[in-house]
């Protein structure tokens, strides 16, 4: 685990690095199209900018993950990508909502493997109380789908990842890092890999018994 981290709100300084570790982090047959762009990450930082993180070792951005706010109800939890993030802009920040929505997260290749994902997902969890939420949300990618699409539907696929049968490069990590599944999401993101679809994970406040 590296030591000399820092978690910090991203800044407009940090906008041509950040647009680096997008390219790094999810290259083809990823769609190019949903990388950040100058545009999306001035609007990030606009909006809510104690939603944006980075992860800084020395000089060198690690990683990141962008944030806003969403008033979810479980019985009305299916939407879109585009839809939530206000087609990644996160015009949609809802101020007085009840959940932080990860709306990405990025870790350099070279950095992985070193405890960096984790303390950005500990920085959202830590966000979510200071601001006295009721939970963190964020649907996962599941790009190891694509190896079982012609055996497992998307739903049988998560079931099995989320009981430890299958390890997928998103999902599991996302477990390990204390999320619990809700529900698979159909139609979420264009994306071969995943079959259109993320699942639906959360971690709930643990000073918030009321919902």
């Amino acid at each position: 685990m590296v030591e000399s981290v820092v978690i910090r709100p991203y800044t407009a300084a940090d906008i041509p690095e950040l647009i680096e570790i997008q390219r790094e982090c999810f290259p083809p047959p990823y769609p190019q199209e949903q990388l950040w762009t100058p545009d999306h990450l001035e609007s990030h930082i606009r909006i809510f900018p104690e939603g944006q993180l980075c992860a800084a070792v020395g000089s060198v951005l690690a990683g990141s993950c962008t944030n806003l706010i969403v008033d979810f109800r479980y019985d009305d939890p299916d939407h879109s990508w585009a839809e939530i993030t206000g087609d990644g802009y996160i015009r949609t920040h809802t101020p007085r909502g009840n959940s932080l929505y990860g709306v990405d997260i990025a870790v350099r290749p070279a950095f992985r493997g070193q405890g960096i994902a984790r303390r950005l997902y500990q920085a959202r969890f830590d966000l979510v109380r200071r601001l006295g939420l009721v939970r963190f949300l964020a649907a996962g990618r599941m790009p190891g789908y694509h190896r079982y699409a012609g055996e497992l539907t998307p739903d049988e696929y998560a079931a099995k990842v989320v009981a430890g049968e299958l390890a997928d490069p998103v999902i599991t990590p996302q477990l390990r890092a204390g999320l619990r599944p809700v529900r698979v999401i159909h139609d979420y993101i264009p994306d071969v890999e995943s079959g259109n679809c993320a699942l639906l994970l959360e971690w709930r406040n643990p000073d918030r018994e009321d919902e």
